[in-house]
């Protein structure tokens, strides 16, 4: 869709618009529902009242831009209005503006006797926080998180002092040493989550702390600090988050066509695993055989925070075409004893700041309760999982195979002999060279004779990646990891699944069912988390045994 957007802004913040539009078919026919436009690319004029509320927020952040250009300034500078402090977008922001706004807005921790008692600040405290450190370039916010978490944190020495004293207590009283426990304890209470706790209750707050740990991940995964300060920040925001975002305090919603268009908007924006291709497509994920399932919460209304896809089906899938792209129409009504089984087909979590926030386990929980409810006799749940970081994994293991000239340990001799064949290549190197090529494309997933070739090759190598591969003694696979912590069965591997390039690319066109059989679920959580054991099917078992067979690793 092309869309032509001219936008006049009056004195009094009132305004118009004139669209162009191009291919509005793809636009949801609620958008325009009772409004005129017309289809060949002409200009058409809408009131407000009749622009959809994304457009309008568009306008409005443009509108907001063009007004107060005049006033923005290359320096930080306050100014006080109606007894708040405003700040204007600086470039670059100086030390001295940082400590100038810490040291107003972070409180000094009250002494352990008045804990209780101590008034809290004024609400404008955390606003200007909040405004102040979005007004930040990205690199001054990791000036300006450092300088919080380190100047702001823990005082160590009146805690170090504590620490001795309650060794010195170790022959008292139970009571005595329980009280100086819990000064301890008190002491070790970062000063900065005062300030985050204040600002979680103030409009907008939790999803700016959401989006704070965001910034504060994306520092230390990219090492542009390796402060320890920087660190325990991250804990402790995750420590406030999980217990804000526990499972009591989520509210499940089932997402359907009439949900709200902003919802809709961002269930698509946010499909991760299967994009969602436009608003037909979307529309068919909400509709008949299918479940979408999203958490909410409170303080962050009309924002999906974990978003589950389901296709209700006969049997267990075991490919993706036939969710995604065979779809019966819209209108078709549910024919109940059709139903037999439920697939999660996609699982996304929308917030990165929630990274670590146990929420996907919680959701296909509640979701098993709400179908089971809906379809009683439904007794099959089971996702249909892409396997990310297969075929990089694949690429390095024949890279190093190669490197150490150990190439011919991969495959049994008569598969080697095949590849060869089916690629023209010779013995050795070149045979190993050509596999590497093949499998990092998606062509030969169109040859029948490579899929023969390939097929038994790269099942039994896929089936050790999710079962014998590692990480600290846990699946090395991200989602083999979740599913098994959540009870799953690790139970059958399909080829070609997902022939898409996306799916070719990161997985030679594999996936894996995992079963969740919900009478063991509970037990086959607690030995993978306890003792690491994975619950296999026979399936999967016996192409680990043809790898462990047939590769001399």
């Amino acid at each position: 869709m092309c869309v032509s957007v001219c936008v006049c802004v009056w004195g009094g913040g009132d305004y118009s618009c004139t669209v162009s539009l191009r291919n509005p078919e793809v636009i949801p026919s609620r958008v325009f529902t009772g409004r005129r436009f017309q289809t060949h690319g002409q200009l058409i004029s809408l009131p407000p009242a009749m622009i959809s509320h994304p457009v309008i927020w568009a306008f409005r952040s443009s509108a907001r831009c063009w007004r107060h250009r005049a006033v923005l300034k290359v320096s930080l500078r306050a100014s006080v209005v109606g007894g708040r402090r405003w700040y204007s977008s600086p470039n670059r922001v100086g030390v001295t503006g940082m400590e100038e706004i810490l040291a107003r807005v972070v409180a000094p921790l009250p002494t352990y006797e008045t804990r209780d008692k101590s008034p809290p600040p004024p609400e404008s405290n955390s606003l200007d926080f909040m405004h102040f450190y979005k007004s930040l370039e990205k690199e001054d916010r990791l000036g300006f998180l450092t300088k919080l978490s380190q100047d702001f944190g823990v005082d160590h020495r009146s805690a170090s002092e504590l620490a001795g004293k309650l060794l010195d207590t170790q022959l008292r009283d139970l009571a005595t040493i329980l009280q100086v426990e819990d000064r301890l304890r008190y002491c070790l209470t970062p000063r900065y989550k005062q300030l985050l706790n204040h600002i979680s209750r103030v409009e907008g707050g939790v999803k700016f702390l959401v989006d704070l740990r965001a910034d504060v991940l994306e520092i230390i995964s990219s090492k542009a600090s390796e402060s320890p300060h920087i660190k325990d920040l991250n804990g402790t925001l995750k420590s406030l988050l999980s217990e804000w975002f526990s499972v009591g305090l989520l509210r499940l919603e089932r997402i359907t066509w009439q949900s709200p268009c902003e919802i809709l908007q961002k269930i698509s924006q946010y499909e991760a695993v299967h994009p969602v291709r436009n608003w037909t497509d979307l529309r068919r994920r909400v509709g008949p055989y299918r479940r979408c399932y999203a958490f909410t919460h409170a303080a962050m209304p009309g924002e999906p925070l974990v978003v589950l896809h389901v296709a209700l089906t006969e049997d267990i899938s075991d490919n993706i075409q036939s969710i995604v792209r065979e779809f019966a129409t819209v209108d078709t009504e549910e024919d109940v004893n059709k139903i037999n089984a439920a697939i999660f087909y996609s699982i996304s979590s929308t917030q990165a700041g929630l990274q670590g926030v146990e929420l996907g386990n919680y959701l296909i929980k509640r979701v098993v309760r709400e179908l089971q409810g809906e379809f009683p006799h439904m007794a099959q749940f089971s996702s249909l999982s892409p396997i990310p970081g297969f075929s990089s994994w694949l690429q390095g293991l024949l890279s190093q195979s190669r490197k150490e000239g150990r190439g011919s340990e991969l495959l049994s001799e008569q598969e080697w002999k095949e590849v060869e064949q089916a690629t023209d290549s010779s013995p050795g190197t070149p045979a190993v060279d050509a596999l590497r090529k093949l499998v990092g494309t998606s062509e030969w997933l169109r040859s029948e004779r490579l899929c023969r070739v390939l097929e038994p090759v790269l099942m039994r190598l896929c089936a050790w990646y999710l079962y014998g591969e590692k990480r600290r003694g846990y699946a090395l696979n991200p989602v083999a990891n979740f599913h098994l912590q959540n009870g799953a069965t690790m139970w059958r591997l399909n080829w070609r699944a997902d022939t898409s390039p996306r799916g070719a690319a990161n997985s030679c066109g594999i996936m894996v069912n995992y079963r969740y059989f919900l009478s063991e679920t509970s037990k086959n959580s607690s030995l993978y988390l306890q003792s690491k054991a994975v619950a296999a099917s026979e399936q999967v078992l016996g192409l680990v045994s043809q790898f462990q067979k047939n590769s001399k690793l």
